[in-house]
């Protein structure tokens, strides 16, 4: 129950116009951005399908534990290095 109402959310915030859109690249319908890093953020694009993933899921509670759903990006924030976060998704195409 709780992970449906993280998922809702998530795409609640996607919906919402950004502050920083002004020199980012459109987003691909079916995906979304997202930011990794521990200390420097950086953008990624990743299609809607992760969030279907178990693993995913975990990195949107540490999301939700970390920043809730404010995030200083005006964006969704993993909060991983990106060299795991890289690893993880590896795993998705595979």
């Amino acid at each position: 129950m709780k992970l449906q109402s993280m998922i809702s959310n998530a795409r609640q915030l996607l919906k919402l116009p950004s502050i920083h859109n002004n020199n980012q690249q459109a987003v691909p319908k079916g995906h979304f951005t997202i930011y990794v890093g521990e200390q420097e953020k950086k953008r990624y694009v990743v299609p809607l399908s992760y969030l279907s993933q178990p693993a995913f899921q975990e990195l949107l509670k540490s999301a939700e534990e970390e920043f809730g759903f404010n995030h200083p990006t005006g964006g969704l924030s993993i909060p991983c290095g990106e060299e795991a976060f890289n690893k993880l998704t590896c795993q998705f195409s595979s």
